[in-house]
């Protein structure tokens, strides 16, 4: 494939990930005219946001493993499809149980949409463009935080919610057709597109402790962040949406960032993003009740996030230890049970420490995850030794100074 048609056709899928980004957070935006128009309470409306992310985090890794042998042009054509019929069914719902229902079997669809994107649009290009191309399907998801929840729900209360959904499924179709007439059929997109540059079963199981950890500190603290910011803060009510804006655009600024180093060193990238976390929620904790350490916080929250998010896949694709698509869809379970877990956990402090604890909990778990990837090293030096050969009557023992590379391997250093 030449690379102009590889970019629109990574272009078509971060626009689909935009599309469902957008549409699981979206009845959050809409949820008073939703409740009153189907009669519901607010929490029953919540539950479609919250019973959206449990499908997801649960069926994942499954769905994933069954429709491994199906071509990834023909898989992603097929839950999009998916995406688009059920977004006009939620818009013609005639009650809460259908609207429900169509939310349920959309989480299903992108339970099997994230990881199988993420390793088609890196399988268009060449190992040292992989991390980059990931990065931009990423960029619709983060683009759908800062664009397209807020424009849903303007729509909605323009027209009502039900045309925000529509919208979307229109918006959906487009992508679908880019996507099945440009990725690649037969072999090029099937599940032999990507292989892992070094298979390491025990690298990829300290990544995931990693990205519950690292990512259930994040919400932890950020679950709670409007709270945080009126309570601890001091801020008004009427500065929460510029302040959430502010974090989406350093959000996009994050992404950005992450996607020209990120094929340079992905684990110093997973590294230096989780540092960031870790700080800007104990500067939340030990600074927060300023307003400008909060808002510097806030924005290093958004600069960290998407940066670890695009080190994470990178790091899948290097380490899986077999098929890529399913690892990537264990690490799009981590990440939900580190979102889903690090709210409750956040809510649980929340009567014993007030809000101002969850930022402490969230830099707490954070710097765990960032000592996981420290101890990375060391493992894989005591693997390499332990294949050196020792002992007396040894042949002649490589003295060469070792060099550990960006991904643990070890390369030899002339002198």
């Amino acid at each position: 494939m030449n690379a102009g048609r590889a970019r629109v056709a990574v272009l078509a899928l971060s626009l689909a990930a935009f599309c469902f980004v957008t549409t699981e957070s979206l009845p959050i935006g809409l949820l008073r005219l939703i409740a009153d128009d189907l009669d519901v309470s607010p929490s029953a409306v919540g539950l479609l946001v919250t019973g959206y992310a449990a499908v997801v985090a649960v069926v994942c890794v499954p769905l994933v493993r069954v429709t491994a042998r199906v071509g990834r042009r023909r898989l992603l054509t097929a839950v999009m499809l998916v995406f688009v019929a059920m977004s006009f069914a939620a818009a013609a719902s005639p009650g809460y149980g259908a609207l429900l229902g169509s939310r349920l079997v959309t989480a299903l669809a992108q339970a099997v949409f994230w990881p199988v994107a993420a390793v088609a649009a890196a399988a268009l290009f060449p190992p040292a463009r992989r991390g980059r191309a990931a990065a931009y399907v990423f960029a619709g998801g983060s683009l759908a935080v800062v664009i397209g929840i807020p424009l849903g729900t303007w729509l909605g209360r323009a027209a009502g919610w039900r045309a925000s959904f529509a919208a979307l499924g229109v918006l959906c179709l487009v992508s679908l057709a880019a996507v099945a007439v440009l990725l690649p059929g037969g072999n090029a997109g099937g599940a032999a597109g990507v292989a892992a540059a070094r298979p390491d079963r025990r690298r990829f199981r300290l990544l995931m402790a990693t990205v519950v950890l690292a990512i259930g500190g994040v919400f932890a603290c950020y679950t709670y962040i409007t709270e945080f910011l009126t309570g601890v803060s001091g801020f008004p009510g009427s500065a929460i949406s510029p302040l959430l804006l502010a974090n989406g655009a350093a959000d996009i600024c994050g992404l950005t960032i992450a996607g020209i180093v990120v094929d340079r060193g992905p684990r110093a990238l997973l590294a230096a993003s989780t540092a960031v976390l870790t700080i800007a929620m104990l500067g939340l904790f030990t600074f927060g009740a300023a307003a400008v350490p909060a808002v510097a916080g806030l924005v290093l929250l958004g600069l960290g996030l998407p940066a670890f998010v695009t080190a994470m896949q990178a790091r899948v694709l290097q380490s899986a230890p077999g098929d890529t698509d399913v690892a990537s869809a264990w690490a799009a379970s981590a990440f939900n049970v580190g979102i889903g877990g690090g709210a409750l956990f956040g809510g649980a402090l929340l009567p014993f420490t007030g809000v101002r604890g969850t930022a402490l909990a969230g830099a707490l778990a954070a710097g765990a995850a960032l000592a996981v990837i420290a101890a990375e090293l060391p493992v894989r030096r005591g693997a390499v030794r332990a294949r050196a050969p020792t002992g007396p009557g040894t042949a002649s023992i490589d003295r060469t100074p070792q060099r550990f590379e960006d991904d643990g391997t070890v390369r030899g250093q002339d002198h």
